[in-house]
């Protein structure tokens, strides 16, 4: 199995559990995900790289919808990708 773990920081704790709240019905059991402080940390492992690219593509994409749409986009942020995939 490969792993992968992310790490996205956000202002304050309130900014984060937001986000994380937002994605976590997405998740389902391919990613676990973690509060700490104003982090959030997001671990996945898959079989292959090319199913982890995916599922951190995905991911991220709905982070990065969630910030938007709660007006919480934090310049700068880990999901901040302008469409590119993370792996890119």
């Amino acid at each position: 199995m490969i792993t992968l773990e992310l790490r996205l920081e956000y202002p304050d704790r309130k900014t984060a559990e937001a986000v994380l709240t937002a994605i976590s019905p997405d998740n389902g059991e391919f990613v676990k995900t973690e509060l700490q402080e104003n982090f959030i940390i997001l671990k996945m492992e898959a079989a292959s790289a090319g199913s982890l690219r995916n599922t951190a593509d995905d991911l991220l994409a709905c982070v990065k919808t969630a910030e938007e749409s709660s007006g919480l986009v934090v310049s700068g942020s880990a999901a901040d990708l302008d469409g590119d995939s993370l792996f890119e």
